[in-house]
């Protein structure tokens, strides 16, 4: 690497390639000018300062950076920010609203001790989150009895709840308590 680039600090994108965006975050709006290339997982961690979504692989595999979208679980480290506009996005720091109460399945996941480390759980409880949204929706998995009825919520036993929370990787392996906590919650 030629000397007269080390230590450089890399330029701020061009006016063109930002965009003044408008998002609803955990209920309050927050308007930010953003690089077409940012990322959510990015743009909740380091401009609002909202930590709990963690970025574990950076590709979309593990599942830490889980958070909710419109009430749909997704990858926060593949959606860009700006493709987002006028969304309303759950973290895991918004998940119990204004109060002080804990969501139940957050307080599920403190009964059953459905964490080790802790890493992955705020991935885990937004994609618990959503599974059970998805299931009361009608919406089928790939373990769904194909003789279901189309569009009926979907029962979620164990099996269904470990194909459904399957996105999410946990390097410590409390796999049996977190579907005991999903559980917990139907």
């Amino acid at each position: 690497m030629d000397s007269q680039y080390e230590g450089a600090a890399p330029a701020s994108p061009p006016e063109s390639s930002r965009s003044q965006t408008t998002l609803r975050v955990n209920g309050k709006p927050h308007t930010l000018t953003v690089d077409h290339r940012r990322v959510l997982l990015d743009l909740l961690r380091e401009d609002l300062g909202l930590v709990g979504a963690k970025k574990g692989c950076d590709h979309g595999q593990c599942g830490a950076c889980t958070v909710l979208v419109d009430g749909r679980r997704v990858n926060s480290c593949l959606q860009l920010a700006v493709a987002l506009e006028g969304c309303e996005i759950t973290t895991v720091e918004g998940l119990a609203g204004d109060g002080e109460a804990l969501h139940p399945m957050q307080r599920a996941f403190l009964e059953r001790d459905a964490f080790q480390c802790g890493y992955c759980t705020p991935g885990q409880i937004c994609s618990a989150v959503g599974v059970l949204a998805e299931a009361a929706a009608g919406h089928p998995s790939h373990v769904t009895d194909p003789a279901a009825p189309s569009g009926e919520p979907v029962a979620l036993g164990r099996e269904e709840i470990r194909e459904r929370m399957s996105g999410n990787l946990c390097r410590c392996g409390a796999y049996p308590r977190i579907a005991d906590a999903v559980e917990d919650v139907i």
